[in-house]
């Protein structure tokens, strides 16, 4: 397993316009694929936007209010904004398991457990993308999004968590395709966790995620 250290950490305390970061993320997954970058673990927050993947269906942006954006990752329609912090990870599995199934795992595991900190407890739901929850109501409800895209080998894209933002944003969009369960927060489950201590509680864990990816995610049962 890499270092933690050799891999460069990035955090941002300002909005970062989504077009920007994708332009970023893209230039720096070529280099680090050429060998003439560090890996990278950027965790930020984007000024209100969709974006859509490469399963996305016109029909499910339901209010374009705000900007959408191809993403090039996979899945389908969601919204970034203030209040939900994004984790882009950029990793070169050349040098892990090759194992793209292995990654999403371990990457919603990374996040789960990081929830878990915060006394939240979520899970995979079979079938559904994402990190889900018990919401305000008592009905499940999804508090994370996952979509990744890897190209030579390199992953980029990850993760977005809602920390505080709001809520009625998501109303734009069937978000992720799903339409049969609504989408909650911490702040909307009562835990206001600030971004630099939701950053603190996801790095500690850093090197549990990092050794997830040198193993091989075992086959589905039949």
């Amino acid at each position: 397993m890499k270092a933690n250290s050799d891999i460069e950490i990035r955090q941002e305390t300002t909005l970062v316009p989504y077009a920007q970061a994708l332009e970023t993320m893209t230039g720096r997954n070529a280099a680090i694929a050429e060998g003439t970058a560090r890996e990278l673990i950027w965790l930020l927050e984007h000024p209100p936007v969709y974006t859509a993947g490469t399963s996305a269906d016109r029909s499910e942006l339901l209010d374009p209010r705000f900007e959408v954006f191809e993403a090039g990752r996979g899945g389908r329609y969601t919204y970034h904004g203030p209040g939900q912090r994004v984790g882009y990870i950029l990793l070169d599995l050349k040098t892990r398991a090759r194992d793209v199934r292995g990654f999403v795992h371990a990457v919603e595991g990374w996040v789960i457990d990081t929830l878990g900190d915060f006394g939240v407890e979520s899970w995979r739901a079979e079938g559904r993308v994402g990190i889900w929850t018990k919401g305000s109501d008592g009905r499940e409800a999804k508090i994370g999004a996952i979509g990744v895209r890897i190209r030579r080998w390199v992953t980029m894209h990850g993760f977005s968590v809602n920390l505080s933002p709001d809520l009625s944003h998501f109303g734009g969009i069937v978000p992720c395709g799903i339409d049969e369960f609504g989408v909650t927060s911490l702040a909307d489950l009562g835990q206001e966790v600030a971004p630099d201590v939701w950053d603190r509680a996801l790095l500690a864990r850093a090197d549990d995620f990092l050794a997830r990816l040198d193993v091989a995610c075992p086959p589905k049962e039949a």
